[in-house]
């Protein structure tokens, strides 16, 4: 499915993104891998390259997702590698560890610029090659953060759920000029994402907490997320922790769901 396939991916520097990167490289795919660290590129680049991807066919384009200035000729440097791009994953994102009172706003402006804003733009883009093409694929990492709420993260979940609702949409604008439009939604997944949050100051909350640390490999979920992109799945949830089974209880029950998180969230206390 993916051999000779033009695939943009961001966010490919750790994490998701670089698990996925060395998954599509095992299908054959043309690589293109985005982040703001050339130096760790290079090192994903390399391993790529183990799984039989020619250095011909991997290309480096680092950037900064907030810059959004040099999207246009970022995306003209992307297209112009293969003279088309079959897929962009737009992986790029950063969480948050701090409650609401606690939190600058400049902080929930940075959360959205990096998940929600620089997504968007980066997908504005590209859409317009992808529907000259009259086909393509459009991937966002979102979230279970994008379906429920819980203490702490209050701008990241909110801007996973504006992620979750501007690719929804954006499906029912392209589904029928052969756009495909995927939503994936991770649980708890093994990667430096906590580590890398915002604390309410907007700087790094620097440590790995609990429920990362026991969470899915991330190999594991990028595996699982290449088989929903096999099986042409709209929205992909990934995960083995009981956050997965708050999807179906946040469906069917809830005021259930509410309680629970509730109980679960901090005392908020005057500062």
């Amino acid at each position: 499915m993916f051999e000779n396939k033009v695939v943009w991916i961001t966010g490919a520097s750790s994490g998701i993104g670089e698990a996925v990167a060395y998954e599509m490289a095992k299908a054959g795919a043309v690589l293109i891998l985005s982040a703001r660290r050339e130096d760790v590129l290079a090192h994903v680049s390399a391993q790529c390259a183990r799984f039989g991807v020619s250095e011909s066919n991997i290309k480096l384009l680092p950037f900064d997702i907030t810059d959004e200035a040099v999207f246009a000729d970022i995306t003209t440097a992307a297209h112009s590698f293969k003279g088309r791009i079959d897929m962009l994953f737009n992986n790029a994102g950063i969480s948050q560890r701090s409650l609401c009172v606690d939190t600058d706003m400049a902080t929930y402006r940075r959360l959205f610029e990096v998940d929600v804003f620089g997504q968007i733009a980066l997908t504005k883009q590209v859409l317009p090659h992808m529907l000259e093409q009259g086909a393509g694929h459009i991937a966002v990492t979102a979230s279970v953060a994008g379906k429920i709420g819980v203490a702490e993260r209050t701008g990241y979940c909110a801007a996973k759920h504006a992620v979750m609702g501007f690719f929804d949409a954006l499906r029912s604008e392209v589904n029928r000029q052969g756009i495909h439009v995927t939503t994936i939604t991770p649980g708890f997944i093994r990667t430096a994402i906590s580590e890398n949050a915002l604390k309410g100051d907007g700087e790094k909350f620097g440590k790995m907490d609990k429920n990362i640390s026991g969470g899915m490999d991330v190999t594991a979920c990028a595996e699982a997320i290449m088989k929903g992109f096999k099986r042409g799945k709209k929205e992909i949830a990934v995960g083995t922790g009981k956050e997965m089974q708050g999807l179906w209880v946040k469906r069917f029950f809830p005021n259930l769901l509410f309680k629970i998180t509730g109980n679960l969230a901090p005392t908020v206390t005057e500062s």
